[in-house]
């Protein structure tokens, strides 16, 4: 039985406002955004959520037009070869006003990161760079309902199972004694600090300072302990750097390199690295880095904008950021933001 005060918001949001139309998905099923609100509740309640967290993450939820309309914006993948340049995008994200900021919050946090660094293994400046591109270091760090964009996308349909189980996340970390009011964040879902999703929260998140509470939203030290601890759960290596400048001849016979791999997941992005070989065997190659690494490393190199431009060995840390993002416009602007702030 749907509760009266939903089912009288669900009215009043009918007068007050066009229909909004049921996606293809939903159609297909025959189900309203009411109905199959009730389908996640039953699953939230079959996993244990209280209905008191229930009511008060439900309470006048309806779908919100601007969700579908941001998800439906998101591009496929392009079935072209060609990529944009990667130099405008890291003089845009790893400009003097990102820097100034990551060593700021560095030197504000330095006790924290050293004893999360001894811990989990990961550099301070890594840690620092991903929330500085996620959030600014904290100063954007979205205002849309969780509650009410997770169960819209749900409902959608484009990737329900996904959507579904985040929202029941979501429902599991308000069990918790989070308020709906501060569970808001991105459209898609992501919040806090290191934009974390609901469920990454729950399996990741980690208590920084020892209150017993992993609070992303607002703790620094819980905020730069969780974002290690993703990394180590990502397989971070201890030591190694994520990759380093590099030297190429220009004679250099790319195709003899070419990685024939096609990657199960954003193959688009790992198409555009090398074949892997240890730094002894690109030297013997004519390959260089500008930064010693130990012959016996596996590394692949990257050159993104073409002949005579920068190029990079990227060791088995990069795929450890692209785990985080699977963009190499992403990676390579934590790596160099996080290299600039450790300067």
């Amino acid at each position: 039985m749907v509760p009266y005060r939903l089912l009288a918001a669900l009215a009043a949001f009918a007068l007050l406002f066009p229909a909004i139309p049921v996606p293809a998905a939903a159609q297909d099923q025959g189900l309203s955004f009411d109905a199959y609100l009730q389908l996640l509740i039953a699953r939230a309640r079959a996993e244990g959520v209280g209905e008191a967290t229930i009511r008060r993450m439900t309470e006048g939820l309806t779908p919100n037009r601007r969700v579908i309309e941001l998800d439906r914006a998101q591009p496929g993948t392009p079935t072209r070869r060609g990529y944009p340049a990667m130099a405008p995008y890291i003089a845009r994200h790893v400009d003097a006003a990102r820097i100034r900021g990551g060593r700021n919050t560095h030197a504000s946090l330095r006790s924290t990161i050293a004893a999360v660094e001894r811990e989990y293994g990961v550099p301070g400046e890594i840690i620092v760079a991903i929330w500085g591109h996620e959030t600014n270091y904290g100063s954007y760090k979205g205002n849309f309902d969780l509650s009410r964009s997770l169960a819209t996308l749900a409902w959608e349909g484009r990737r329900r199972e996904l959507f579904a189980g985040e929202w029941v996340a979501l429902l599991k970390i308000a069990d918790r004694g989070f308020p709906r009011s501060q569970l808001v964040g991105s459209w898609a879902g992501a919040f806090g600090n290191p934009q974390f999703l609901p469920s990454v929260y729950l399996r990741l998140a980690t208590d920084g300072n020892g209150d017993g509470r992993a609070d992303i939203f607002n703790n620094r030290a819980d905020t730069v302990a969780s974002i290690a601890n993703y990394f180590r759960d990502s397989g971070w290596r201890r030591g190694q750097p994520w990759g380093v400048r590099a030297s190429v001849p220009a004679d250099f016979d790319w195709e003899a390199v070419d990685n024939k791999i096609i990657a199960p997941v954003c193959p688009r992005v790992h198409e555009r690295h090398s074949q892997w070989k240890t730094v002894g065997e690109w030297r013997g190659l004519g390959v260089h880095p500008h930064k010693y690494l130990p012959d016996d490393v596996m590394t692949s190199l990257f050159q993104p904008d073409g002949p005579n431009k920068p190029a990079w060995l990227l060791t088995a840390n990069y795929r450890v950021i692209l785990e985080y993002n699977c963009s190499n416009y992403y990676a390579m602007s934590v790596g160099l933001l996080a290299d600039e702030i450790a300067r």
